[in-house]
């Protein structure tokens, strides 16, 4: 928690110089409180780096592709020439990722991530895919990450404005 924490307090000082007075002082307080309420319930004081990059890549502002780039980096094995992302590595990204609605009480069970493991492999003979095989799947907006496009939607439409009055 204590590598988060400065870690956390450095990118928030970097976004305060980028963008003056839009940054909250306590961000990095809030964000890691909010880390620890997904992946430390039992108060351990330990968080796995990989589950909070996971949760800090899908709140943040990027596009949708670049987000699923990143969970693939994150969470893909090299194996020879290639990097690929196995069953194995896809059921800990979708548990990690399931902690972000499970918070506010919108989870699923561990049966929709093994139905989204089946989905992503389906027709597939190998026990890993290659990135544009799992980019593909994740276009295909599967059941139980649903809520991150709905989400990135929501925010993309906050900053539209249309020139028109209404009466």
């Amino acid at each position: 928690m204590q590598q988060i924490s400065r870690m956390l307090m450095k990118l928030f000082q970097r976004a305060r110089l980028e963008k003056p007075g839009q940054v909250d002082p306590r961000a990095a307080e809030f964000t890691l409180s909010l880390l620890a309420a997904m992946y430390d319930r039992s108060g351990t004081g330990y968080v796995k780096t990989r589950s909070a990059a996971a949760a800090l890549i899908s709140l943040s502002g990027d596009t949708l592709l670049a987000k699923y780039r990143a969970f693939f980096q994150f969470y893909a094995v090299p194996d020879g020439k290639a990097t690929l992302i196995t069953r194995s590595a896809l059921r800990n990204l979708l548990t990690d990722l399931n902690q972000i609605p499970a918070i506010v009480g919108e989870g699923c069970t561990l049966s929709c991530v093994e139905i989204a493991i089946h989905d992503c492999f389906h027709g597939v003979l190998n026990a890993a895919i290659v990135e544009e095989k799992f980019l593909s799947w994740l276009r295909s907006e599967p059941a139980v990450l649903l809520w991150l496009p709905t989400c990135y939607r929501l925010s993309a439409t906050e900053m539209v404005s249309h020139q028109a009055r209404c009466r």
